[in-house]
């Protein structure tokens, strides 16, 4: 059973990280043109440090949330750790919470429970704040689509491609990820939630080229939208994932000259020169759908 309809999921095509305790980061943070931010308190923060940045949660997202992206926080693993910085983090200009290592479906529905509490005593309505669940560990991966249905708050999944390969001796390379890439869109596809990634390592965001190359292979595979860790990525992550003017005209033509074969009494049309039946038809109406909403929160953005 899908956990959500299309419309009810987030449009996050592109995700930028930072350091939760870098100031200068997080007071540009909104001026990217990002869809979501997500403020570190994992992997970019010293162990030594973890407790003083968790403090630093609820003023550097309200200063994220003005440009309107969805702000999300990225918690800890260890328990301990993780329970501490829900109870700092959860508030009405956080979105979501990203957890990494996820290692089970009841892993996921425990947080949900601690969060069902902790949205209570802020005054927040129930399932205010979503998951994005990070896949990190080979033992998990074939619990994948156990995992991405595991609750109502998750909305997107995608695979901790940095850890998932240190733990499989590999290289984050396009040709390495391809298998758990493409079983993580299945998995998302079968839960009705995002599949979120970039097939490749995000760290070298030097090389825009190879970036964008990147991100094109991602979105064939069918991904949704991808993270990045430096600000001149997040115009390639929103063009990558979004779509084109030719895209959205060659889907206007199909959808009207479907409609038309209909009329005639037709199950299938030539447009452009190729067949077009059902399955194409409902590809093209989903790219409108899409695009009309991309168009929406682009020009919110604008103010």
């Amino acid at each position: 059973m899908k956990l959500h309809e299309e419309e009810d999921l987030p449009l996050w095509r592109s995700k930028i990280i930072f350091p939760v305790n870098v100031e200068k980061y997080v007071a540009k943070a909104h001026t990217r043109g990002a869809d979501a931010i997500v403020l570190d308190l994992e992997d970019s923060i010293a162990p030594a440090d973890k407790a003083s940045a968790r403090t630093m949660v609820p003023d550097a997202a309200r200063q994220c949330a003005v440009g309107g992206a969805d702000v999300l926080v990225r918690i800890n693993r260890p328990l301990e750790l993780a329970v501490r910085d829900i109870e700092a983090a959860v508030s009405e200009s956080v979105a979501g919470l990203v957890l990494p290592k996820v290692d089970s479906d009841s892993h996921v529905r425990l947080l949900s429970e601690l969060l069902d509490v902790v949205e209570a005593q802020k005054g927040l309505p129930k399932g205010h704040t979503k998951f994005a669940v990070l896949i990190e560990t080979a033992a998990v991966f074939w619990r994948m689509r156990e995992i991405a249905g595991a609750d109502k708050r998750v909305v997107a999944i995608s695979v901790g491609v940095e850890d998932i390969t240190l733990e499989t001796h590999s290289r984050p390379d396009p040709e390495v990820l391809m298998y758990p890439s493409q079983q993580i869109v299945f998995a998302a596809c079968a839960a009705g939630i995002l599949a979120l990634g970039v097939v490749g390592s995000i760290a070298n965001y030097q090389d825009e080229e190879g970036y964008r190359k990147a991100i094109r292979f991602s979105r064939r595979m069918g991904f949704e939208g991808g993270s990045c860790i430096h600000p001149a990525i997040v115009p390639l992550l929103n063009e990558g994932f979004g779509y084109t003017e030719q895209e959205i005209g060659e889907a206007e033509r199909i959808v009207t000259g479907f409609e038309k074969a209909k009329a005639e009494g037709r199950g299938s049309a030539t447009i452009d020169g190729k067949m077009i039946d059902i399955p194409i038809v409902a590809r093209a109406e989903r790219v409108l759908r899409i695009a009309k909403r991309i168009k929406a929160r682009d020009a919110a953005a604008r103010g």
